[in-house]
């Protein structure tokens, strides 16, 4: 069973903890799986208070909650686990500060080097991208959909794909093996977040099934 899987929810940089919530609230009604606090411009005390807040949000909801890069920050809200770029800490050392239990996973670019490293550290999901120009990071490097292909068939691992996804291009890669797709832009800066996550949850419904009946699996 993978450990991320489905709309796998990035949050914005937001200041307004209440506008936050709001937003992350909506996406998990609209259908996201996860929820990943990621925010670059609020100070360490508001980081951890939105990550407190967002942490009982999803608990409340069954909702695996992730946060980004801070390994001391995720075990002090309880987090589910952490996600790992590769300026932050070693995967192994955040693994002895988190637990067994913990979600770990690692940002691996367009490399599947540093996908095997990771995977051999003891990391839960390998992410992949830009697949799409980003606002988020526009300077990233951009990958194509095979690099998923490559992934799911050599690890047993969750594999996530990141980088200006929209609904529109999210089925092809699903389909490519894609397990979750990590989005910011086209989730929270839609009108209506949780219309945005049901079409994104309801390209994983329609495409799953397709993928696996071409695969003779259904």
């Amino acid at each position: 069973m993978a450990t991320i899987a489905g709309l796998y929810a990035l949050t914005p940089d937001l200041l307004d903890t209440d506008e936050l919530v709001t937003r992350v609230a909506a996406a998990i009604a609209g259908g996201a799986a996860a929820v990943q606090y990621r925010n670059k411009i609020a100070s360490p005390p508001l980081r951890r208070a939105q990550a407190l807040v967002l942490r009982d949000l999803c608990a409340a909801q069954g909702i695996t909650f992730i946060v980004n890069d801070d390994v001391n920050l995720a075990y002090a809200v309880d987090a589910d686990g952490v996600h790992l770029g590769r300026d932050d800490a070693p995967l192994i050392r955040a693994r002895q500060r988190l637990g067994s239990t913990a979600i770990i996973g690692a940002s691996c670019y367009d490399s599947l080097e540093r996908a095997a490293a990771a995977v051999a550290s003891g990391a839960d999901y390998v992410a992949f991208g830009s697949f799409f120009p980003s606002m988020v990071k526009p300077d990233a490097t951009r990958v194509e959909a095979s690099l998923l292909t490559a992934a799911k068939a050599r690890w047993n691992v969750s594999t996530v794909a990141i980088g200006g996804i929209t609904p529109a291009t999210a089925p092809a890669l699903i389909a490519a093996g894609a397990d979750a797709l990590a989005v910011v832009t086209a989730l929270f800066d839609a009108p209506d977040v949780a219309a945005a996550a049901k079409a994104f949850r309801d390209a994983f419904d329609a495409t799953i099934p397709a993928a696996r009946r071409r695969a003779g699996m259904a």
